[in-house]
C-alpha cells in the first residue's frame, strides 16, 4: 500500500521521481493532488471524405500503402501511411527515427484507429489531408464497440514540463492510484450528505480515469471542497484567535478632535462614509483589535473616513500611524491631512487650537533636523498621527501609544512589513485598518475567503466630475496630433495635465520579462525621453516638468508642488502619481504605452484627474493590436469607472497568488482547483461550515482526519505567514 506521505522515490522509482521532482512533486499525495489540466476526447469516428482542416479526429480505417524515404536534411527519415475508409484517403505523416516503428506496427491490410488533427498539405500535386504523427491503435476486425470506446476515452492532460510528457505522468498517477492507501476522509460525514459530495476515493479516481465529463465534474467539486473548507477551517481558527487577542478600548467621545473635525469640514460626508465610519468606530471601541479592509473607488472619500478613525484613536489617548509606499504620496498625505485640521493640527504652536495634536512625517530622505523632530514627537506622544513610508518600520521608530495603523494601498506592502510595524504597539495588538482603491488579486481572494472583515464606499462624494477614457492607436496620426492639442485647449484655459511613461529611462533599457514578442521589439517609453520630444514639439511653449522615483526627495517634493500651485501646464511622470496625489486642477491624462501597465494601475492612474469641477480625459495611447489581449484589457478599462469591476478583470487575468504565501498575484498558488471568481459559492458554504465546526470543536479534537490535513497544509512558515497576515 502507498500512502500519501510516502515519498515518490519509492512509489515510482528513482527516475520517473527525479522527473517528477522538476514539478515540486515529491510525495505521493503532491502526485495525487497534481490534477488534470483539462481531457482530451480523441474525437468521434469520422469518413474520411468529411474531414475538416484544423479538427481533432479519429478515423477507422485501413492500412492501404506504406511508403518510407531518407532525405539528406534533417529528420532524415519520413514516413508516409496511406489509409482509407472506401470512400476517401488519408496521409498519416511520421518524421524522424521514430518514423521506422509505426512502419512496423503498420504494414499494408491492418486495421485500425488513428487519431490527431487534421491538417492539409499543399503542394504542386493539390491539396492532401494528413495526420501528423497521430496516436494509432490497430482493433482486431470491425468492431464498432471497439472504436466508439477509443474514440469516447477521455485523456487526461496534465501541466507537464521539459523531459516530462502528460502521459507519462498519467502512468505515474495510475501506479499509485491502484495501491493508494488514502487515510480516513478529512470532510466530516454530515457535511458530505449536506452538500451531497462523494467520497475521497472516488474523487481521486473521478479526477485523474473519469468515465465521461459528470464523473470528472464531481469529482473536482469535492476537491473544491476539500481545498476550500481545510483553508477556512484555518482562517476561523485565526478568527477565533484573534478575537482572544487583547488590544486597548479607543471608544469615540462626545468632544474632541473628532467632533471639531467633523464641524469645520466644508463638505457633507456621503451615507456610505457615515456608514462605514460607523463600523470603524464600533470596531475600535471593542478589546480585540480590528483587522478592517475598506474597499472604495478611486475619489470615493477613503483618506477622510481614515483620518475619522485616527482622530477617534486620538481622542481616546492613543496614536495612529499611515503608512504610504511612496515618498511622494506620503508628503501628499501630510500635506492634506494637516490642510485638513488646520489649527487642529498645531498642537504646541501659536495658532492652534485647545485640544490641538500634531502631525509628524517621517521618510528615509529627511534632514537630520526634521527626523529628530518626528521622531522625537512619535515617541513622546506629542504627534497624534504619525506619516511615513517604509521609515516607520525601522527599529529606533518608537511611539508612545499605537492604537491604530492605517495602511494605504496594502498590495505595496509584504507581511513582514506590516507586522514590523504592529509590534510597535504596547500594552496589546493595534488596531488596523487596510485602505484601496482597486483590490489587487490576493486582496480581494483574501477578502472573500473571509480573512478581513470588509467595508466598501460605493459613492463618490459630491462635487467630483466624470471622466472620460479613450483608447488612442499610437499608428493613427489623426488621434495622436488629437491628444496633444487637447492638452494644449486645457492648458489654454488655465487647467493641467499629465503625460504618464511605463520607465524614467537611460539605464533601464531591457523591456519587462512578461514582455510580449511584439513589446520585445522595443523598449517602453521613459520620461527622460518623452519629457524633451514633447518641450521641442507638439507641447512646444507650454511648461512642462519631469518627476521620477530616482530624483532627491526634495526635488521630487518641489515639483509636486509647483505643479500643484499651477506653476507648471503638464508633468511628464512614472507611476508615483499613481496614489494620493491630488491636483484638482489636474484634467487631462495621457498613458504612454498603456498595455504596459496593470488594470488597477490604469484605474489608480486616472483617477489623478476630474477631481475638481471640470471633466477629466484620460487617453490610453497603444500600439497593441486590435485583436491583442492587450487591448481587450485597455477597451475593458475604458468602458467602465467601476473599480470593483476592474478588480474582478484584473483577477481574471493574474489569479489570486498564494493565499498562504508570499505571491501577490500570479500562477503559483497552493490552492489547485479553486478559483475566486467561478467558486464564490463553494467558499461561502465552506466558510459557514468551518466557522460552526471551530466553534463546536476549536481544537478539532474530534476531527483528527481534519486535524492532519489542515497540519499538512499549514507547514511552519505558512502558519506564521497566515497569523502575521
Amino acid at each position: 500500500m502507498t500512502t500519501l506521505e510516502q515519498p515518490l522515490v519509492k512509489a515510482v522509482g528513482p527516475k520517473a521521481a527525479k522527473k517528477l521532482a522538476a514539478l515540486d512533486l515529491e510525495t505521493a499525495g503532491d502526485l495525487l493532488r497534481h490534477y488534470p489540466r483539462r481531457y482530451a476526447q480523441r474525437g468521434e469516428l469520422t469518413d474520411l471524405d468529411s474531414l475538416a482542416e484544423g479538427e481533432y479526429v479519429t478515423v477507422m480505417a485501413e492500412v492501404e500503402k506504406v511508403q518510407g524515404r531518407r532525405i539528406t536534411r534533417k529528420p532524415g527519415y519520413i514516413l508516409e501511411v496511406t489509409v482509407t475508409d472506401g470512400s476517401g484517403r488519408l496521409t498519416l505523416t511520421f518524421f524522424g527515427k521514430g518514423a521506422h516503428i509505426p512502419e512496423r506496427d503498420l504494414p499494408p491490410g491492418t486495421r485500425g484507429l488513428f487519431a490527431g488533427k487534421v491538417t492539409f498539405y499543399r503542394s504542386g500535386r493539390g491539396v492532401k489531408r494528413q495526420l501528423v504523427h497521430p496516436e494509432y491503435k490497430a482493433v482486431a476486425g470491425d468492431s464498432a464497440d471497439a472504436a466508439r470506446e477509443f474514440a469516447e476515452e477521455l485523456i487526461p492532460v496534465y501541466p507537464a514540463t521539459k523531459g516530462l510528457t502528460s502521459w507519462q505522468i498519467a502512468d505515474c498517477v495510475r501506479l499509485i492510484l491502484d495501491g493508494a492507501d488514502l487515510g480516513a476522509d478529512s470532510l466530516p460525514d454530515k457535511l458530505r450528505k449536506r452538500h451531497r459530495l462523494i467520497g475521497l476515493a472516488k474523487a481521486y479516481h473521478g479526477i485523474h480515469r473519469p468515465q465521461d465529463m459528470d464523473e470528472a465534474w464531481r469529482a473536482r467539486r469535492r476537491l473544491k471542497w476539500d481545498e476550500a473548507f481545510v483553508l477556512q477551517t484555518a482562517l476561523a481558527q485565526r478568527r477565533r484567535a484573534s478575537a482572544e487577542l487583547a488590544a486597548t478600548p479607543r471608544p469615540a467621545g462626545e468632544k474632541g478632535l473628532l467632533a471639531a473635525f467633523d464641524a469645520r469640514l466644508p463638505f457633507e460626508l456621503t451615507e456610505g462614509q457615515r456608514e462605514v465610519g460607523a463600523e470603524i468606530a464600533a470596531d475600535l471601541a471593542r478589546t480585540h483589535p480590528m483587522h478592517r479592509l475598506l474597499q472604495g473607488d478611486v475619489g470615493a472619500g477613503k483618506t477622510v473616513v481614515g483620518l475619522r478613525a485616527m482622530l477617534q484613536v486620538v481622542d481616546a489617548g492613543g496614536q495612529a500611524a499611515l503608512l504610504a509606499p511612496t515618498e511622494v504620496l506620503a508628503q501628499q498625505h501630510h500635506r492634506s491631512i494637516v490642510a485638513m485640521l488646520g489649527p487642529l493640527a498645531q498642537g504646541g504652536q501659536l495658532g492652534g487650537a485647545d485640544d490641538a495634536t500634531r502631525v509628524a512625517l517621517l521618510t528615509g530622505s529627511q534632514g537630520a533636523k526634521a527626523r529628530r523632530e518626528g521622531l522625537l514627537d512619535a515617541a513622546s506622544g506629542a504627534a497624534g498621527i504619525v506619516v511615513g513610508t517604509h521609515a516607520l518600520l525601522q527599529e529606533h521608530v518608537q511611539f508612545a501609544d499605537l492604537g491604530l495603523v492605517v495602511i494605504d494601498e496594502q498590495h505595496r506592502f509584504g507581511v513582514e512589513q506590516r507586522d514590523a510595524l504592529r509590534e510597535k504597539a504596547t500594552g496589546g495588538r493595534p488596531h488596523v485598518l487596510v485602505m484601496t482603491a482597486t483590490p489587487i488579486p490576493r486582496t480581494v481572494a483574501m477578502t472573500v475567503y473571509g480573512d478581513l472583515d470588509t467595508s466598501a464606499l460605493t459613492q463618490l462624494p459630491a462635487g467630483r466630475s466624470p471622466i472620460a477614457t479613450h483608447v488612442v492607436p499610437a499608428g493613427n496620426r489623426a488621434y495622436w496630433d488629437r491628444s496633444w492639442q487637447r492638452i494644449r485647449e486645457e492648458a489654454g484655459q488655465g487647467r493641467q495635465a499629465y503625460v504618464v511613461c511605463p520607465r524614467i529611462g537611460d539605464e533601464e533599457g531591457e523591456p519587462p520579462p512578461d514582455a510580449s514578442e511584439e513589446e520585445a521589439r522595443r523598449p517602453p517609453l521613459a520620461v527622460l525621453d518623452v519629457a524633451p520630444k514633447l518641450t521641442e514639439g507638439p507641447l512646444h511653449g507650454l511648461r512642462l516638468g519631469v518627476l521620477h522615483g530616482r530624483m532627491h526627495p526634495d526635488e521630487k517634493d518641489a515639483v509636486m508642488r509647483s505643479f500643484a500651485a499651477a506653476e507648471l501646464d503638464v508633468l511628464v511622470a512614472t507611476t508615483v502619481i499613481e496614489v494620493g496625489v491630488d491636483v484638482p486642477n489636474s484634467t487631462v491624462m495621457v498613458v504612454m504605452d498603456a498595455d504596459r501597465f496593470g488594470v488597477s494601475q490604469l484605474h489608480q492612474l486616472r483617477g489623478r484627474v476630474g477631481r475638481g469641477r471640470h471633466a477629466g480625459l484620460c487617453l490610453l495611447v497603444t500600439e497593441a493590436a486590435e485583436e491583442s489581449k492587450a487591448r481587450e484589457r485597455l477597451d475593458a478599462v475604458a468602458s467602465t469607472l467601476d473599480g470593483f469591476e476592474l478588480s474582478r478583470l484584473d483577477l481574471e487575468q493574474r489569479r489570486e497568488g498564494d493565499v498562504l504565501g508570499e505571491s501577490q498575484s500570479g500562477r503559483r498558488s497552493s490552492l489547485r482547483l479553486l478559483t475566486l471568481l467561478k467558486d464564490e459559492d463553494i467558499i461561502r458554504e465552506a466558510r459557514t461550515e468551518a466557522t460552526a465546526l471551530v466553534d463546536a470543536d476549536p481544537e478539532l479534537r474530534e476531527h483528527p482526519a481534519l486535524a492532519a490535513e489542515l497540519a499538512a497544509l499549514l507547514d511552519e512558515e505558512r502558519a506564521e505567514y497566515l497569523e502575521k497576515a
